[in-house]
């Protein structure tokens, strides 16, 4: 095989929110794998538990991504509920080790469901997701990027800077020395009614895309955020849905190409952005969707 086909080849990658075959993540994490990094996933199956489409079997969600890794390349997983603080250190920690390096963060965590109207908004459900969406990632996301530090600078003590200040960058670099994708929603295009505290945790992302790239570029990092658009992943069908159908088939006929989105479609776009042919591209807010906004 070429190299050009295995273009991840030697990078680790670690995927979070990896617990459905059905999911974005799980196609994102096969995706890499098949342009051949080696991956540490991430999972929160209670999480599932409590929606109509159910928990999905772990070992089968690992036997799918070990199938897709290219010969040679490894994959290792761990559990944990990143609403929690304290967990995400030891993830990183954990996705390290796989290989001794982390090259590629993908942070498609999401907590959905258990939302509400302006109507009804409660702290309780603004936190939750919060902490799920957006906390979490920019935490990881700060985690990988003290590390990437620590690997160029030899430095352990993080600084304080004031609104404008610059720390002391480590390049100009002849490459990456990792890539972020973080995932926001169509929260710009249209109303999401009965999602508001889903929606505001997304906007927090791509709105604060472009500051926290400009950062991570001083030490080689290159930051993107995908916007997938509308992809079934088990809410659009009629056993699995978590909402009121009446009209979406009719609705999806009336689309671009007649249907929504498939998880491989986002996942396409998010292993091309982490390869060296998409690094080019930094700090932008992509959206995948066959047209839909339009």
């Amino acid at each position: 095989m070429h190299s050009s086909d295995l273009p991840l080849l030697g990078r680790t990658a670690l995927v979070t929110g990896v617990s459905r075959r059905r999911g974005i993540g799980f196609a994102t994490a096969t995706r890499l794998a098949a342009l051949g990094a080696n991956v540490f996933f991430h999972h929160h199956r209670p999480h599932d538990l409590d929606h109509p489409w159910g928990g999905d079997d772990l070992d089968a969600v690992r036997a799918g991504i070990a199938d897709a890794l290219a010969s040679g390349a490894v994959s290792d997983d761990a559990g944990a509920d990143l609403r929690d603080a304290t967990r995400i250190e030891p993830l990183l920690d954990a996705a390290t080790a796989l290989t001794g390096s982390l090259d590629i963060l993908v942070c498609n965590q999401a907590m959905s469901g258990g939302d509400g109207s302006i109507f009804d908004m409660t702290a309780d459900r603004l936190d939750a997701h919060w902490q799920a969406n957006a906390r979490a990632t920019l935490l990881l996301t700060a985690g990988l990027a003290r590390r990437r530090r620590r690997e160029l600078l030899g430095e352990t003590d993080g600084d304080s800077a004031r609104p404008g200040d610059r720390i002391e960058s480590a390049g100009p670099f002849d490459a990456p020395t990792g890539h972020v994708i973080w995932m926001t929603s169509g929260q710009g295009h249209s109303a999401m009614r009965g999602e508001i505290s889903y929606a505001t945790s997304k906007a927090a992302l791509a709105g604060i895309t472009r500051s926290t790239a400009a950062e991570l570029l001083d030490v080689g990092i290159v930051l993107n955020t995908v916007n997938p658009g509308p992809v079934n992943t088990g809410y659009l069908d009629a056993d699995t849905t978590d909402r009121d159908l009446s009209g979406v088939a009719e609705w999806i006929a009336g689309t671009p190409f007649g249907r929504v989105g498939r998880p491989d479609d986002p996942a396409q776009l998010i292993g091309w952005l982490c390869t060296d042919a998409g690094s080019w591209v930094v700090g932008q807010v992509l959206t995948s969707d066959g047209g839909f906004s339009l």
